[in-house]
């Protein structure tokens, strides 16, 4: 058993990708759609921009926000049962929210219930690639995002169609139905990475074991430091440059998917050719995707994969510049497709660059503190736009603010990755220098000091 994870990838793994394939796009995909509702719920409940916003905001964060949760469900329980009860959750959540009568029951039921829900399902089908997937997972990694560039294109068609015949509120008690899916792709998870992570962490040596019971404070303590990766953040560099750069990044990536659809209706774009232009991006998604999973994977390009997303993000930030000249729809079309290469790019590469800055048996605590961080930026971003519209009244200015946030992050992430390279590289013929003559290399105790932490805490998945 504890040789199951070093062995090729079978073919119970295909069935896990599509499993998560799937999910991702019942999960990740379905807030890219809450533009569509926009309109319709500011109509509703007399809300400004600001106030409206909240709505997709407080979903999305949830999504990232629960990942230090899910981490301990997925410890406790596995990625079957979390994926199960995500679903469970998220159905809750939109089924409730159709008998809300004010904003605020709509910010707790399908902001709060149904983005937690989400986050379980969603996150439990990532960390568990990781673990079926070895020499493939770069294209593993790629072809499980097509998923969510299934949900971005169906979900806004669906959400037009649903819209029309059955208002919001019948909308959103048939997605309710639609959630139970995920409980669907939890059955197909298999918990054979289960036991064999807690196969391996038999083999490692617990200290607290052999220690007195500790008390609630010491006990909150150990499971924030298990859960959330702050030593990672503390003493891994790469990983620090990442998380930082991603988390402002953040506070511009969403906000076309929030706003490109008003913004068409505002300047006359018909409603079905509006909700038109998120299925665009993501239909574009379904070939782009794989073909960055495949680049990024290719051995020479391996090492090279955070100097890949931070071009994508570059071009990211630069597409945006073009919604503020032109709101014609042919303009909007060409926007959407270019806008897809670079999406496509941050896509498959966002987690697959985390992959390669963490080891694998801290990779559940990295991303739960990483997406965390993640759901701050995505908690005040939408709001932060809809108040800078609702102050102008002009819709350039929520795309210049997210060009501006994208091409700031990639130029921090590019620069830095740049000058850790060539410390990097210039400390490598110090080290050989000090092998010659015999002596150790500088940082051997802090490297093995890390690594016992590292071998201490593993996370199982």
């Amino acid at each position: 058993m504890a040789q199951a994870l070093e062995r090729p990838e079978g073919s119970w793994a295909w069935v896990v990708l599509l499993s998560s394939m799937v999910t991702q796009g019942l999960t990740l995909g379905f807030p890219t759609c809450a533009g569509i509702f926009f309109t319709e719920l500011q109509r509703e409940f007399q809300a400004s921009n600001s106030e409206t916003s909240w709505f997709p905001s407080i979903l999305t964060a949830m999504v990232h926000a629960g990942g230090p949760l899910c981490s301990i469900l997925v410890d406790h329980f596995g990625c079957r049962v979390t994926v199960m009860l995500g679903g469970a959750m998220a159905c809750l959540g939109m089924v409730a929210s159709s008998f809300c009568r004010t904003l605020s029951e709509l910010y707790i039921t399908a902001g709060f219930i149904t983005g937690l829900g989400l986050c379980f399902s969603f996150q439990s089908s990532i960390t568990v690639l990781g673990f079926y997937f070895h020499r493939r997972r770069p294209l593993a990694n790629a072809l499980a995002s097509v998923g969510v560039s299934l949900g971005i294109t169906l979900w806004p068609l669906l959400s037009r169609y649903l819209l029309e015949d059955l208002g919001w509120r019948g909308t959103f008690l048939i997605f309710g139905g639609v959630f139970l899916h995920c409980c669907v792709c939890g059955a197909l998870l298999r918990p054979v990475a289960t036991r064999v992570a807690a196969a391996k962490t038999s083999d490692v040596p617990h200290l607290p074991s052999k220690t007195p019971a500790p008390g609630c404070l010491a006990a909150c303590g150990q499971t924030i430091q298990r859960h959330l990766a702050f030593d990672i953040l503390l003493h891994n560099t790469g990983y620090r440059v990442y998380t930082l750069g991603v988390v402002w990044m953040i506070l511009g990536f969403p906000l076309p998917h929030v706003f490109l659809v008003p913004y068409a209706m505002r300047h006359g774009v018909d409603e079905h050719k509006a909700a038109l232009l998120i299925s665009i991006i993501g239909f574009s998604n379904i070939f782009l995707r794989p073909l960055a999973g495949l680049l990024a994977g290719r051995p020479r390009l391996a090492s090279h994969r955070k100097y890949l997303f931070t071009l994508a993000t570059l071009l990211n930030g630069l597409t945006n510049l073009v919604c503020t000249m032109s709101a014609d729809f042919r303009v909007l079309v060409g926007y959407c497709l270019v806008y897809s290469v670079s999406m496509s790019g941050v896509g498959a590469l966002l987690f697959q660059v985390l992959m390669d800055l963490v080891p694998m048996d801290r990779f559940s605590s990295a991303l739960g503190l990483f997406t965390v961080l993640e759901s701050i930026s995505i908690l005040i971003s939408p709001p932060l736009a809809g108040f800078l519209l609702d102050t102008t009244h002009n819709f350039s200015y929520v795309f210049y603010m997210s060009s501006f946030f994208l091409i700031s992050a990639a130029l921090f992430m590019g620069g830095s990755f740049c000058v850790l390279q060539k410390k990097e590289s210039q400390g490598k013929p110090a080290e050989a220098e000090a092998a010659s003559r015999g002596l150790p290399p500088q940082g051997t105790d802090s490297s093995e000091k890390r690594l016992c932490v590292e071998a201490a805490s593993v996370t199982s998945v």
